[in-house]
């Protein structure tokens, strides 16, 4: 591996404040006995300081002293392992300085072998100069000098690069990687299940000697023998110094620099530690100014403020892409205010919310972030006075976000940010920009999201000393169970009576009464306004409900199925309308249900049976293909059902008939369809291989009376087809007249030759129409 150029930044001191630990295992005020953290067995933390804490819950603690041994001998192995702990980070900090100074003569060395005024001079003294040059060179090529230490110019890095590609290695890189290893030593006295874990240390060690294969070996062997989640949340303590030891040590020029900032401390991972595909490259596609809407809440909220109050008011809005603003009346009768943040919103990794996947890393990457840029919009919104005392709380990205909040000059001149508190989440490299500003941290080791900046449980260096930062671990290793909000509420509550104590106290100005909650909806930029502008029509009122119904989010599912002919006909007959769509001597007809979430008259369910019908007064296939505005084929509804009465009367008159009123249940997800209506049918199965299809208008017939009606549902929305569908339709003994149809027609167990479905969709329906058919 090649050395790359340092950033210019350093964070200072090694050791993270307040990681203190007596002789006899007792938590100093403020004093460091070791310059490396230290393990206590349980929590406690000392004002304005962090202790690293190992909870109560964990039986064998950090020492890994069995539980049947007396009490006196758990406590000289905890005190022993948190020692060692702490004197092996100490030595990994001390190294790290090493190889920086190590670096910083490779790069003087390069630079004198490569000054032009040097080699310019040469001719003058022949002999003399290329004894020197070679000596130069020799330092920084040779094992016995610095190693292939190349370093500083262009051409400089150039040469490095190809160095490292070729297995070449400099000797700061080699006490760098002795560094990471005592870091990972000293992470195993902490969690001793490391070490006891075979599987797990075969991977360790095969990582940590650069052999590839082997840890993919191991790798691949802890993922069959547990998974990926059971595999991942072993690992979680050591993560980050596992891949910077690889990426220090294999031969990819591209994660160099990664590597060495993890190493080093010196600042957040630039790029991923494998692959060395850069992270800013990636956080900088989430784009937008940020934009907040007000929404209710629709949970309900906490009345009082506290630090388990405003975390239980997170959990209350779940990831559901929506934040919380709260003012509270203080003991001192003041009025300040607390803005609330959650972690991602589950879903696609990129949509219109900024707490999407892409979000909560580029709030981790950059200093500002359309999640970051959206909640200043929100407080711009909520109008507080200027100048006005707030204090931010965030979870994960959302706690990611509150940092690039507070670390924005601007917002700050505006506002003062009293307190962040941020929990689960990547903000070792973020620093306010109001130094006044009090910061609280708190990690689960077992947690891979805050790692996710390169510095975890294995970390020597005081990133912050004047943070309150609790880094802890419990009996809960697995991951994501470890990283949710009601874990660590839970930890807090239960297991971390100190911390919360402690950041209670600091809150204290802001636990009084909740005057007043506002919930805000954001946005990576100002939405359309909703349903625009496919929904964007004119109305009228009719009775009770306002037409055309207008459904915002809906999804649907209609299958086609073989059928008798005979009945089809005898269905259409005196209609005017047929004959039937058909094959080989059977009618095709259409079951078609939907599932209407969000609609101008309120969610409901609808199923049609249908009669598949060609082009009434020109016969043939092709009419199918247009839109529904020049479609004249379409389906003779031949039953319909609803799961709403009072919607019952509006839907006969968007499709004609009557339809029945069953309760209903649709399930569309995880490739499979789940329909029942009532006790009368189902629709089950897998749907199979699919392939994409714009979502089809709809068109239907229906006879009213002597008057043939003809109804339309313009549509939007991605579909599928599926052509080979794995669906069966059962329908109960029972008579009904809706199981009558479906039995007339001999679809009892039938299965469909094609579905289509539709998971995101809007729809547009107005009232049916009459239409002279002869």
């Amino acid at each position: 591996m090649s050395d790359p150029t340092p950033p210019d930044h350093h964070p200072g001191p090694s050791v993270s404040e307040g990681h203190a630990v007596s002789e006899d295992d007792a938590v100093s005020e403020g004093h460091a006995v070791s310059d490396g953290p230290a393990v206590s067995e349980g929590p406690a933390v000392s004002e304005d300081h962090a202790v690293s804490e190992g909870s109560a819950a964990t039986g064998a603690g950090a020492s890994g002293v069995p539980e049947g041994g007396s009490s006196h001998v758990r406590e000289e192995g905890r005190a022993a392992a948190a020692a060692g702990s702490a004197a092996l980070r100490a030595a990994a900090r001390d190294l790290v300085d090493v190889g920086i100074l190590i670096h910083g003569a490779a790069a003087h060395a390069t630079a004198a072998l490569t000054d032009r005024a040097v080699l310019a001079a040469l001719p003058r003294s022949l002999a003399t100069g290329c004894l020197t040059q070679r000596a130069l060179l020799r330092t920084v090529t040779h094992a016995e000098g610095l190693g292939y230490a190349i370093t500083g110019s262009r051409l400089a890095a150039l040469a490095a690069k190809a160095g490292a590609m070729a297995g070449a290695e400099s000797l700061a890189v080699r006490v760098l990687a002795t560094s990471l290893r005592l870091r990972i030593t000293a992470v195993t006295l902490d969690h001793p299940e490391l070490a006891a874990d075979p599987m797990l240390g075969r991977l360790i060690q095969a990582a940590a000697e650069d052999r590839d294969l082997e840890a993919l070996r191991s790798l691949r062997a802890l993922l069959k023998d547990r998974g990926a989640v059971r595999t991942l949340s072993a690992l979680a303590p050591v993560f980050g110094e596992v891949l910077a030891l690889r990426a220090l040590l294999d031969e990819n020029p591209l994660n160099d620099a990664t590597a060495w900032l993890i190493a080093t401390g010196r600042g957040f991972a630039t790029a991923d530690p494998i692959t060395g595909m850069s992270n800013r490259a990636v956080a900088v596609l989430d784009t937008g100014e940020g934009a907040a809407r007000r929404v209710e809440p629709g949970v309900p909220l906490n009345d009082q403020g506290s630090l388990l109050a405003f975390l239980g008011n997170i959990s209350a809005l779940g990831t559901k892409g929506t934040v919380l603003i709260q003012s509270l009346e203080g003991p001192d009768g003041v009025v300040r205010h607390v803005v609330q943040a959650p972690g991602m919103r589950a879903g696609t990794p990129d949509n219109d919310s900024p707490q999407d996947l892409l979000g909560a890393f580029s709030s981790a990457v950059l200093d500002s972030s359309p999640y970051s840029r959206a909640l200043a919009r929100a407080v711009e919104d909520y109008d507080m006075p200027e100048g006005a005392e707030m204090a931010l709380i965030g979870h994960s990205a959302g706690g990611a976000a509150i940092m690039n909040l507070a670390q924005d000059p601007g917002f700050c001149a505006r506002h003062t940010v009293t307190h962040a508190v941020a929990v689960g989440a990547p903000i070792d490299f973020k620093k306010p920009a109001d130094p006044r500003t009090w910061v609280a941290s708190v990690t689960n080791q077992h947690d891979i999201i805050p790692t996710l900046d390169g510095q975890g449980a294995g970390g020597c260096f005081d990133l912050h000393p004047d943070w309150y930062v609790v880094d802890y671990f419990d009996a809960t290793h697995l991951f994501p169970l470890c990283h949710s909000i009601e874990h660590y509420m839970a930890n807090l509550a239960d297991d971390l009576p100190e911390a919360r104590a402690t950041i209670d106290e600091r809150l204290a100005p802001y636990r009084g009464r909740v005057v007043r909650s506002q919930a805000y909806l954001l946005f990576d930029r100002v939405p359309y306004p909703e349903g625009f502008p496919f929904l964007t029509v004119p109305t009228r009122g009719e009775g009770t409900a306002e037409l055309p119904v207008r459904c915002q989010e809906g999804s649907a599912f209609t299958a086609y199925f073989a059928a008798d002919a005979v009945a089809a006909a005898e269905l259409l007959q005196g209609s005017g309308l047929g004959p039937a769509a058909g094959f080989g001597g059977r009618a095709l007809v259409a079951l078609h249900v939907a599932w209407n979430r969000r609609t101008s008259v309120g969610a409901y369910r609808e199923l049609h049976l249908g009669v598949v019908l060609p082009d009434p007064w020109r016969r043939g296939w092709a009419d199918l293909l247009r839109a529904a505005d020049r479609r004249r084929s379409g389906w003779f509804t031949v039953a319909s059902a609803v799961d709403r009465a009072d919607v019952a009367s509006m839907v006969a008159r968007l499709w004609g008939g009557v339809p029945y009123e069953l309760p209903m249940r649709v399930g569309l997800t995880g490739g499979a369809v789940n329909v029942s209506v009532g006790d009368l049918l189902s629709v089950r199965g897998r749907l199979g291989p699919w392939v994409p299809l714009g979502d089809r208008d709809l068109v239907g017939y229906a006879r009213d009376g002597g008057t043939v009606l003809r109804s339309c549902v313009r549509t939007r929305g991605r579909g599928r087809a599926h052509p080979a569908p794995g669906v069966r339709l059962g329908v109960a003994l029972r008579s009904h007249p809706l199981a009558d149809a479906f039995r007339r027609l001999g679809l009892d167990g039938a299965r469909p030759l094609l579905c289509l479905t539709s998971h995101a969709r809007r729809t547009l329906t107005d009232v049916a129409v009459p239409v002279l058919i002869t």
